[in-house]
C-alpha cells in the first residue's frame, strides 16, 4: 500500500494528487462472470454463452461485463487504504464519466489503480472525495479496459 503517513482526515485536502498504487489483480474467469449474471440479471451470450461467444462473437470468447470490472472498485480502495482510517464510515455516492475502453476476456486479470483527485467537504464532518480509477487487464501487457471516476461520503 501506499499510503501517506500524515493521512487522516484533517490532512486529505492536502493529498489531492495521490497515486495509491495498484490493488491486487482479481481473476475474471468464466465462473465469476457466470455469477455476476445471475446476481444482475444481465445474462447476455456475450458474457455467459461459451460455445455461441467463440462461434459467433466479435472477440472469439465471452467477456466480463463492464458493471462487473466496475464493481472491483470498493474493494480496491479498502485494499490500497484511500480513506483515511480515523474515518468513522464510507459511503458510496455513485460514479461519473465511466468508460469502458476495451473488452475483457474470461480469464483475465484484472488491476485497479487509483488515484485522489478531488475532495470537497460537503458540510462539518463530512467529505465528498472524488478518485480516478483506472483498471487494466493482463493480456501480453497491462492494458487499460475502464477508467471512472468514484464519489464516495467519507464521515469523521
Amino acid at each position: 500500500m501506499n499510503i501517506p503517513k500524515d493521512y487522516t482526515l484533517a490532512a486529505l485536502k492536502a493529498h489531492v494528487g495521490h497515486d495509491f498504487g495498484h490493488a491486487a489483480p482479481v481473476l475474471l474467469d468464466q465462473r465469476r462472470i457466470d455469477s455476476f449474471a445471475g446476481c444482475t440479471g444481465d445474462s447476455q451470450w456475450i458474457h455467459v454463452d461459451v460455445d455461441r461467444a467463440r462461434t459467433q462473437g466479435p472477440f472469439g470468447h465471452t467477456i466480463a461485463h463492464g458493471l462487473l470490472v466496475l464493481s472491483l472498485i470498493p474493494a480496491a480502495h479498502f485494499e490500497l487504504g484511500v480513506y483515511p482510517a480515523d474515518a468513522s464510515g464510507v459511503l458510496n455516492y455513485g460514479f461519473d464519466r465511466v468508460r469502458f475502453l476495451a473488452p475483457v476476456p474470461s480469464g483475465s486479470y484484472v488491476r485497479l489503480q487509483v488515484e485522489l483527485v478531488e475532495v470537497t467537504e460537503k458540510q462539518p464532518g463530512q467529505w465528498l472525495v472524488r478518485c480516478r480509477n483506472t483498471a487494466h487487464a493482463r493480456g501480453e501487457a497491462w492494458g487499460a479496459v475502464m477508467v471512472a471516476e468514484s464519489l464516495a461520503l467519507v464521515m469523521a
